[in-house]
């Protein structure tokens, strides 16, 4: 096991649950981290499926630093670079393509494909996740 991929097991180990937050409107990100946050709940991870994403994730890593945020719904290279400039935890896809696989095998950011089928899990183990 390489060091991100340790990495990212003990924060799944760590949490007990790890909220998917699809955050709509940013005047929402930094309050409901904080609520998360003082309930216990430090791992979260900020779905790019909303405009707003990126801006939300940069917002609660900055105004709550207890909070451990990790970018989801990765869909290609660009998704994956985008979450390590920001200065993600980790990351984490719905899916599993040979592109995406490609990429985040030579990315240092800790990275969760997302499988459903034996070839994806194939795909997966062969690109060293």
């Amino acid at each position: 096991m390489t060091a991100k991929q340790e990495k990212l097991a003990d924060l799944l180990k760590s949490a007990v649950v790890i909220p998917v937050l699809t955050i709509e409107r940013l005047e929402d990100a930094v309050p409901l981290a904080n609520a998360l946050v003082a309930g216990g709940v430090r791992v979260l991870e900020v779905t790019l499926r909303t405009p707003v994403a990126i801006e939300a994730a940069k917002a609660i890593m900055s105004e709550v630093p207890d909070a451990i945020v990790g970018i989801g719904t990765i869909l290609n290279a660009n998704d994956l670079e985008r979450a390590q400039a920001l200065g993600a935890q980790f990351g984490i896809s719905p899916g599993a393509t040979p592109d995406l696989l490609s990429a985040a095998a030579a990315s240092g950011l800790p990275f969760a494909p997302g499988i459903a089928t034996a070839s994806e899990l194939m795909q997966a183990l062969a690109h060293g996740f």
